[in-house]
């Protein structure tokens, strides 16, 4: 699985319906409105590369409202449970 973190430049009288929008969208996990740089960050996961085409430059960059995307792909995944379990040794 791919996971990609696609930073959104909206129209800033836009956001929320761009977010909901972009949030509708298969392949879209979650979307964050946030501070900084940028105003959404979505959270896009697929089986192949092919996809993130699709999913990126067909449908996000193609939504009313969206200005311009930037696409960070991961390569590894970390989340606090997988560090748990990582150092678990199994003592209660």
């Amino acid at each position: 699985m791919i996971t990609a973190v696609v930073l959104i430049h909206a129209d800033p009288a836009r956001i929320p319906e761009v977010a909901s929008a972009v949030a509708d969208l298969p392949r879209v996990r979650e979307v964050f409105s946030v501070t900084g740089d940028v105003d959404l960050i979505a959270m896009v996961r697929v089986k192949s590369h092919e996809d993130l085409a699709d999913v990126i430059a067909d449908q996000i960059s193609k939504t009313d409202g969206v200005l311009e995307t930037r696409t960070y792909i991961a390569f590894r995944s970390y989340s606090r449970h997988d560090l748990e379990q990582a150092f678990d040794l199994g003592l209660d």
